[in-house]
């Protein structure tokens, strides 16, 4: 598709309601989720699959988040976060605040120990959440990941000391994205004190054709893999299908009950921290009488 620089006013208006509709349908997106959508050809209004359709979808999801079209919550970015410190009116106030956090050991001893990679900040935005049901671990790496994060990872993995350790792992497709999981690996081995499955989920190459995914030449002046001739963005798998296919993944190391019966201690701990920081209140308001 040829890059055209002017859309029109209607041809702009279109692309509008396809972001709209895509984010409203499955939410949260990265921007980069939402352009490999928008390349779609049997769209009223495609973008072209270059830098340039996807600063255009970048610019077009700005505008429609200022303007109160889409919920700013419905764009993911893990790769610019703040960092804060969480400070407490009194003990009440800090236990109310806890009672939000508390979770139900999901993850017994003898279960293996569940963690998720992936290549981008991008991607982990988007898994963020299943992840965080779950109760496992996310490490974007950042392309090939540091030697120190590797040995981090590893040793936080030993210091549990579970039967095994099962790493599911979603990248690119692509000459350098099909090494970064293998470095990867490699790098966790050399550290850990037990066994290592590690899964590549996406992308993959069956899924490519299985999925339709949109694909784009390699680069001419990349040497490795020369038998990668199309290379698939993690981003191009629709964030919905991301998220289902590492959330399966996931829950087959769980017991068929685990997360029910996980959810229903959650409920009544958490009513226990309620009433604690009820009987808080009223031991300092009776104090201060």
């Amino acid at each position: 598709m040829a890059t055209r620089q002017r859309w029109t006013a209607a041809e702009l208006d279109a692309l509008d309601r396809q972001i709209v509709a895509v984010l409203a349908e499955d939410h949260p997106q990265s921007v980069r989720h939402a352009f490999y959508r928008m390349t779609d050809p049997r769209l009223a209004a495609p973008v072209e699959k270059t830098e340039h359709g996807y600063q255009r979808v970048q610019r077009r999801c700005l505008a429609l988040r200022r303007s109160g079209s889409i919920p700013y919550g419905w764009i993911a970015d893990a790769t610019r976060r703040g960092f804060h410190v969480s400070t407490f009116e009194n003990r009440a106030d800090f236990i109310r605040q806890m009672q939000g956090l508390y979770r139900q050991t999901l993850w017994t001893p003898d279960l293996p120990h569940v963690e998720v990679w992936c290549e981008s900040r991008s991607i982990a935005g988007v898994l963020q959440d299943t992840c965080c049901d779950l109760a496992v671990s996310l490490y974007p790496s950042g392309g090939f990941a540091s030697a120190t994060l590797c040995y981090e990872a590893a040793e936080d993995i030993n210091r549990r000391r579970p039967p095994e350790a099962v790493v599911v792992y979603v990248g690119d497709y692509d000459p350098a994205g099909v090494l970064i999981d293998r470095s990867i690996e490699a790098e966790l081995r050399q550290h850990l004190d037990v066994p290592l499955k590690f899964e590549r989920v996406a992308i993959n190459e069956d899924q490519i054709a299985y999925f339709d995914l949109p694909t784009k030449p390699r680069k001419r002046t990349e040497r490795r893999r020369l038998d990668i001739a199309e290379t698939v963005e993690a981003e191009a798998m629709p964030a919905n299908v991301l998220r289902r296919i590492v959330r399966a993944t996931v829950e087959s190391y769980l017991p068929s009950d685990a997360l029910d019966v996980a959810r229903e201690a959650e409920k009544s701990e958490k009513m226990s921290l309620h009433f604690l920081a009820q009987a808080i209140d009223r031991q300092v308001k009776e104090s201060a009488l």
